[in-house]
């Protein structure tokens, strides 16, 4: 028996995915970060995989024909001719980038991906500075690092997690004007995701008892990972992620991007996947309401009726998507004494926040949205579901997996090998 392995490694935790040849779930692993501290140190990482690898029963690891990892978009890290880190890394939403950014956009095209304080060639211009970089010898984000730990060739990347780093994903190269940045160290080689890079190190593969020819492959991010999970392949289909966010995704056959909206296009296969994020969501339902209460005050409301109160329900001033305003104030007023009221004015406008994004999307040449998978704790919503379904005017149904890690295990197994070049 043939199986895959996906690892992702998010924000919250690190799991495993073992599927088979038809993409059915034969085990599942996990590693919750729990906040701590020192899950940002790479001598963490490797714990947390080689545990994840450990969790799988043994019986398994021995079918396990290629592995693939995501880790978080734009998480990268400094290492030596050897491979060990020669300093911390800089999480995804680290902003030191922010003191290079003037630098970059005198050199950077007009609202290029890379023009953010987050961007990973933001981060690498700010590393520049450390007085540890005179030690390091290559520039790899997480997902790179964690597969080279498995497969032992150092530098080499995949153009999802190389997109911040400048990689032209159109071209297939690193663009010219990265050249005028006279950067001293090794770019990782950029490959598409799912290709094969090499077999495990026979030391790993003795260890924990895999075959000798299980390959590991080219990666992606942990975004793209749970988007692959989804199920969603045709351009016009979508998947909007209900977490404490709202982000959209949209499967396009054009290529829409402009960083002032914090909107770019990641490549797959001939296909590209357009979207963006906004700071509403569902963290600001939690301010308001526990999660029984949610549950139970959504089962009173008439999702045919649409609620009169127009919020733009926000924790704190500003959003970049669908309304680029950092200044943008929350509106969570007037404020009903019935909360059966308020919530259903909050899921309404949520909703509207929604479309409109899709709607800007689409504006800026991306195809028709036909159909919109949801991941993330709203999607058991059924009221919010009916509710953005009035305004979408599309058919929303719940992504049958929503964890990167298997989205992951079909980039190894093949399947999501969409990010191949066509």
């Amino acid at each position: 028996m043939d199986l895959y392995l996906g690892i992702d490694f998010g924000t919250s935790g690190a799991r495993g995915m073992v599927i088979d040849k038809e993409a059915s779930i034969q085990a599942e692993a996990r590693y919750p970060f729990q906040d701590s501290p020192v899950a940002v140190t790479p001598s963490f990482w490797q714990e947390a995989l080689f545990v994840l690898v450990e969790q799988i029963p043994e019986q398994l690891r021995r079918e396990i024909k290629a592995i693939a990892i995501n880790g978080t978009s734009s998480t990268v890290l400094l290492v030596d001719a050897a491979g060990n880190p020669v300093d911390e890394p800089l999480l995804y939403n680290d902003a030191r980038g922010s003191s290079v950014l003037e630098h970059l956009r005198s050199i950077a095209p007009p609202n290029h991906t890379v023009l953010s304080a987050t961007s990973s060639l933001a981060k690498l211009m700010w590393m520049r500075q450390l007085s540890s970089f005179s030690e390091a010898r290559y520039f790899l984000h997480q997902a790179d690092w964690l597969a080279f730990l498995l497969h032992g060739q150092l530098g080499i990347s995949d153009y999802h997690n190389a997109l911040k780093l400048g990689y032209d994903v159109e071209e297939l190269k690193y663009p010219e004007w990265q050249e005028l940045l006279q950067i001293p160290i090794q770019l990782p080689k950029v490959l598409p995701p799912g290709t094969p890079i090499a077999q495990l190190r026979p030391e790993i593969a003795d260890k924990f008892g895999f075959r000798s020819d299980c390959l590991v492959c080219a990666g992606t991010t942990d975004s793209i990972a749970a988007f692959l999970a989804s199920g969603a392949k045709l351009p016009g289909e979508a998947v909007t992620s209900l977490g404490s966010t709202l982000v959209l995704k949209l499967l396009s056959r054009t290529r829409v991007e402009d960083a002032r909206y914090g909107i770019y296009s990641h490549r797959l296969g001939d296909l590209w996947l357009t979207g963006g994020a906004s700071n509403t969501g569902g963290a600001v339902l939690k301010q308001f309401f526990t999660n029984a209460e949610l549950e139970s005050l959504s089962r009173e409301i008439d999702a045919s009726i649409a609620s009169e109160l127009d919020y733009y329900p926000l924790l704190k001033a500003g959003d970049r998507f669908p309304i680029n305003d950092p200044n943008l104030s929350p509106r969570l007023s007037p404020r009903p004494e019935n909360p059966v009221e308020f919530l259903h004015g909050l899921l309404e406008s949520i909703a509207r926040i929604e479309a409109r994004g899709y709607e800007f999307l689409q504006q800026m040449g991306a195809d028709k949205l036909t159909h919109v998978y949801t991941a993330g704790g709203g999607a058991a919503n059924h009221t919010w579901t009916a509710i953005r379904a009035r305004h979408l005017q599309v058919p929303i149904v719940a992504s049958v997996y929503t964890e990167a890690a298997y989205g992951t295990a079909l980039l190894a197994m093949g399947d999501g090998k969409r990010g191949e070049q066509q």
